[in-house]
């Protein structure tokens, strides 16, 4: 039976058979064939797949990194696990501080998390605190706990643990395909997650278990761009929630992962994303957060810009699962879907659809 990345990959990680491990069983998520998607995108022979992590246990990937982060908080006799969260961190740090039987400390920017999300930090238990700021004011607050109190345990990617546990994804993809994809496109927010899947596939290459590496294409929303603009931006703004950082704390890390692999890291804009958003939702029947769709707004901008060679391999992480997001959902979903009422009434209903 399948019982989480830890043990899954327990080889790998390397640790001791007593560890406390911490697991709701994460990972071992599909990697779905897009074929609508890739038939329209100009490109011949394109194999599309999409990574979907929004069917782990909280509806993000950030559960991959948690499982690690929490079990080794536990390890260390830590007391409280504390982030700071747009949102799917403070869902995954509440969650398996439960299960862990830790308490757990959200600080979040006040108005700026999307209510799927908050949702869960408030049902799992989390100590919840909004500040008047953003995101990096409220990583900065938690760096500062963290180092006064080492009862509390930072589980923010800032935290090795949560790296050395994303890395999960990148063994799954080259479990999957047998192989590495030809490139790898991933949205960007505090580039934790671009770090660990490029630690992964250089683990894996180093393993001899894949014989190339893939290019790395990340993309961040237009008005929450700081790595490609060159300096930090103060006031990020974006309907993508979960990318709307500023200054990331894992930035040299991305602009490695994009250095060493010869790959890109641009932007799209908010409409590009709902676009990614809708398309994936309506013609693969694959229901994303929008701040996922970046990979596939991406995608389409880069084969647009001829970045995609024929014949290639790709694969788009969806890093969380649209349910995390209903506001969005609806809004856009009611733009573009005839939603009438009628009475109930079998007469008034065969009239509306001419049956």
């Amino acid at each position: 039976m399948y019982t989480g990345i830890l043990n899954q990959y327990q080889d790998l990680y390397g640790f001791a058979e007593d560890y406390p491990v911490v697991s709701l069983h994460e990972g071992n998520t599909p990697l779905i064939p897009a074929l609508r998607l890739a038939n329209c995108l100009g490109v011949e022979g394109l194999k599309v797949y999409l990574k979907y992590e929004g069917l782990n246990p909280t509806g993000s990937f950030k559960d991959r990194g948690m499982t690690y982060a929490v079990s080794q908080a536990k390890f260390d006799g830590a007391e409280t696990v504390v982030c700071a969260s747009t949102g799917n961190t403070s869902a995954a740090c509440a969650a398996y501080a439960t299960r862990a039987r830790l308490k757990s400390l959200v600080i979040i920017p006040e108005g700026k998390i999307a209510l799927g999300k908050l949702s869960q930090a408030l049902m799992y238990g989390a100590s919840i605190i909004e500040i008047a700021g953003n995101f990096d004011q409220a990583l900065n607050i938690v760096r500062m706990l963290g180092e006064r109190d080492k009862r509390l345990a930072v589980v923010n990617s800032i935290n090795p643990y949560r790296i050395l546990g994303q890395q999960s994804g990148a063994w799954e993809i080259c479990d999957a395909l047998g192989k590495a994809p030809d490139q790898f496109f991933i949205p960007v927010g505090n580039a934790g997650n671009i770090t660990a899947y490029w630690a992964g596939f250089k683990k894996y290459h180093d393993l001899g278990k894949i014989s190339q590496l893939p290019v790395m294409m990340g993309y961040q929303a237009e008005g929450a761009a700081p790595i490609v603009r060159g300096h930090a931006v103060e006031h990020p703004e974006t309907v993508a929630t979960a990318i709307r950082i500023g200054n990331p704390a894992s930035w040299q890390g991305a602009t490695d992962a994009r250095d060493q692999s010869g790959g890109h890291i641009d932007l799209v804009t908010d409409a590009d994303i709902l676009g990614a958003y809708s398309c994936l939702a309506r013609h693969e029947g694959v229901f994303c957060e929008p701040a996922s769709a970046a990979s596939v707004a991406g995608l389409m901008k880069a084969c647009a810009e001829g970045r995609v060679k024929p014949h290639s391999t790709v694969v788009c992480i969806l890093t969380g699962n649209g349910l995390k997001d209903p506001d969005n959902a609806v809004l856009v979903g009611t733009k573009e879907v005839a939603r009438v009422s009628l009475p109930a009434d079998e007469s008034a209903i065969c009239e509306y659809l001419g049956v």
